[in-house]
């Protein structure tokens, strides 16, 4: 009886050492995921062709300081940014939709505070300056077989990346009104130009308008995985080959 009842007392011991263990994990995983880094992945292509259907990313959550944002399920418990930092131009970021502040969009900075943007037959003018744009060889689309011109883009502060223009530069949202945007705010644009619903969209269904410094979430920094979605998931024999093995801990620009 004495031997069961030490058995017992082992086993509830054993039981309450593992729960602790899976408590600090999981507040380990919250604190790294609010605080940290924190995984997303690219499920449209309004980035290409710096970022692909299929990628997955670290975003760092210290870049721009913290919001409510920067907390799962963004709880109203302060407004404003603790230990605030500044987007700078051709960062791209993961911000909260402002119509909801609920959807994960990532953008690219185009336009900071004051400053105005517009798009004339598919160029980008910045504070009425025409912003340098060198062609080079097509973007191949290797999932879907296509091509389409591509370009590099020169933004005032130096950055560079690279954007496609699949419909050339006359697409409804190549040739824009000017836009000024708001102190506090910011003006986000895919790479993808004629696939993208961003900050040139102002109203509608799928507006995206100007975005709050306060919805950012992060920097993207890094990509950790991709795959080109042609293996599901008990395909475990197709699970290599669908991998973009090129693409695993390629820096984001």
């Amino acid at each position: 009886m004495a031997k069961s009842t030490e058995q017992k007392i082992r086993k509830g011991g054993s039981l309450l050492e593992t729960a602790k263990t899976i408590i600090y994990a999981v507040l380990i995983a919250l604190i790294i995921r609010s605080f940290a880094f924190e995984p997303f992945n690219i499920p449209s292509g309004s980035m290409i062709p710096n970022l692909l259907i299929g990628d997955y990313l670290f975003v760092s959550k210290y870049s721009y300081g913290y919001s409510r944002h920067s907390l799962p399920m963004s709880p109203p418990i302060f407004s404003g940014r603790v230990f605030e930092e500044k987007p700078e131009r051709g960062d791209v970021a993961v911000f909260k939709l402002p119509k909801d502040n609920e959807t994960d969009y990532i953008k690219r900075v185009i336009g900071l505070p004051g400053d105005t943007v517009q798009l004339i037959n598919g160029r980008l003018l910045i504070n009425g300056k025409l912003v340098p744009r060198k062609r080079i060889e097509n973007f191949i689309d290797l999932d879907l077989g296509r091509s389409w011109p591509q370009y590099i883009e020169t933004l005032p502060n130096g950055s560079q990346h690279k954007i496609i223009e699949q419909l050339g530069d006359f697409s409804s949202l190549d040739n824009t009104p000017v836009y000024k945007v708001p102190s506090g705010h910011y003006f986000m644009m895919g790479d993808n130009r004629d696939n993208s619903a961003d900050s040139r969209v102002q109203g509608g269904a799928d507006r995206v308008g100007y975005v709050p410094l306060d919805n950012f979430v992060g920097r993207a920094e890094i990509l950790f995985f991709s795959t080109d979605g042609s293996a599901r998931i008990w395909e475990i024999w197709e699970w290599i080959p669908a991998m973009r093995l090129q693409r695993f801990l390629k820096v984001i620009e």
